[in-house]
């Protein structure tokens, strides 16, 4: 990873920061946001410039993967008053020309004079940008709000740092941690007021995956309903004897799906479907395996939407990333939990989790945790 310039953080610090430069800031993040699911495999990125005087004048965010970058959008709008200006980026501006070119030129050739980015480049085919500034006589601070920026674009900085895509466990169950009663039934432990939030989800990730448990017991569809201009998220079906059925609800051609199988499985009465033979490891397909091979293919967020057998197995493999919990105020007393075995035999192995965030879904509770750090290394599952 390339070392950062230590001039590019002075003027970062709370006390050096101006309020008009945060409020800037935070309103690149916002902008960011609006590309969360249509980006990938490229990150999201937010720009706002301001003139000589302060002015907000041009405004701009990462739309699609191929398309301009945040910069170029907001330059376009500011057109000459960008000139002698200011640039608020959450993302180190590139470096490079891949489908389109440096960004970090584009700010040059505007007449930028200053630009203040949120979060360091740690992809070193695109990073630089803020020397290549520099050389150029721009001034270029990195690190304002860097917490707020990498928390909205964690999903591409996970899979540039770790080499995979950033995974959420999204479940819903009862109070008392039930995710269907004793006889399988389960729809619907959560409100409507839930289950339309999931559906945002769905559209602001890469992939949703489920389990063969589940594809047997729901029949899930898993594209994204109610939300206009979503992009459909990759289907997923981790199916190890590929014992779905032909008319099974995923197969539909709503969104595009992959069925992942294990290497000799018999798939002759799926002749349509695009699949993915992975080997197996004492009768499963790994986790790791499978998320090596969804990073190639530009995955960049996974949404995990299986059962408390899937969901298990991930965990122990330290592969999740965040946990949105679903609570409903109802109690069952029986029926599956929520989660299977994860690997824990003793009370000291628990999977530790920090709350980031609890929000009010209509009558249910919205339960928003992150794995704490961890202290041993992960278990291949």
């Amino acid at each position: 990873m390339r070392q950062e310039d230590p001039v590019a953080n002075h003027a970062d610090t709370p006390d050096a920061t101006a309020p008009h430069d945060a409020s800037a800031m935070r309103r690149a993040i916002a902008l960011a946001s609006r590309g969360l699911g249509s980006t990938s495999p490229n990150p999201v990125v937010g720009c706002v410039i301001t003139d000589r005087a302060g002015t907000v004048v041009g405004e701009g965010w990462h739309q699609r993967a191929g398309g301009p970058h945040a910069e170029v959008h907001a330059l376009r709008a500011a057109g000459e008053a960008a000139r002698g200006g200011t640039a608020y980026v959450t993302l180190e501006p590139c470096n490079h020309t891949g489908r389109t070119g440096p960004c970090a030129q584009a700010l040059v050739a505007a007449g930028i004079s200053r630009v203040v980015y949120a979060v360091a480049d740690p992809n070193p085919q695109a990073s630089g940008g803020a020397a290549t500034l520099r050389a150029a006589g721009v001034t270029a601070e990195g690190g304002l709000l860097e917490a707020e920026a990498e928390a909205g674009n964690t999903a591409w900085l996970t899979s540039v740092r770790l080499g995979r895509p950033h995974v959420t466990w999204k479940y819903a169950a009862t109070l008392d941690g039930r995710s269907a009663a004793a006889d399988g039934s389960s729809r619907w432990i959560t409100s409507p007021e839930s289950r339309a939030d999931v559906h945002r989800l769905r559209a602001e990730s890469d992939a949703v995956l489920v389990g063969g448990g589940t594809l047997r017991a729901d029949d899930p569809h898993l594209a994204v309903r109610g939300i206009e201009g979503a992009t459909q998220p990759l289907r997923i079906a981790l199916d190890t004897h590929a014992g779905l059925l032909p008319t099974a609800r995923i197969l539909d051609d709503a969104a595009p799906t992959l069925l992942v199988v294990g290497e000799d499985a018999d798939t002759r009465h799926l002749p349509d479907a695009e699949l993915l033979r992975l080997p197996l490891h004492d009768g499963r397909i790994g986790v790791h395996d499978l998320l090596a091979r969804l990073h190639y293919r530009g995955v960049r967020s996974l949404l995990l939407e299986g059962g408390p057998a899937l969901a298990g197995a991930f965990l122990e493999g330290a592969a999740v990333d965040r946990i949105i919990g679903y609570i409903a105020p109802a109690l069952l007393g029986a029926g599956p939990a929520a989660l299977a075995d994860a690997g824990v035999t003793n009370i000291s192995q628990a999977l530790r989790l920090d709350i980031t965030e609890a929000v009010r879904m209509g009558p249910d509770l919205r339960i928003t945790a992150v794995p704490a750090t961890a202290t041993t290394a992960p278990k291949e599952h």
